[in-house]
């Protein structure tokens, strides 16, 4: 009886260790549904997600739909904050890291012409291009509250 006890609690732990599992999960294009807007996600470049502290995942068709939804939910409990990587379509990139450029020369698909770079010096080369203006995280944030 003791080694039942014994080894249903080893499987409990591992169980509770391996479900909380906090990273990102790659976004199936075509398939998967943004969790704001609910519209499918196809748009390779403009994609987003968010991982809660539990690595619950929320998946988004555009950054913007990220940040409007970021407002209905508590902050603090949000691991991670991605976009994908204009400049790699399909890359997720720490958003709170990352430059965003918005230009209405890029549309993304939520009409917010807004798109996000791994780099600044990647941004500042498509703005060079495009136009339209640079922003950091708390920069972006402070935009879509005015």
């Amino acid at each position: 009886m003791k080694t039942l006890k014994y080894y249903s609690t080893i499987i409990l732990l591992l169980l509770f260790c391996f479900s909380c599992n906090v990273k990102p999960q790659a976004i199936d294009y075509g398939s998967d549904g943004c969790h704001f807007c609910k519209m499918t996600i196809v748009d390779k470049v403009h994609a987003a997600e968010i991982v809660t502290k539990k690595g619950k995942v929320y998946k988004f068709d555009a950054t913007e739909c990220m940040i409007n939804f970021m407002k209905e939910f508590d902050s603090s409990k949000i691991q991670l904050y991605l976009s994908n990587d204009y400049k790699t379509p399909e890359a997720l990139i720490d958003a709170t890291q990352a430059t965003f450029l918005i230009s209405e020369n890029i549309p993304s698909p939520m009409g917010a012409f807004l798109s996000a770079f791994k780099t600044e010096e990647d941004a500042k080369k498509i703005q060079e291009e495009k136009g339209g203006t640079l922003y950091n995280w708390n920069e972006l944030l402070a935009h879509f509250k005015g």
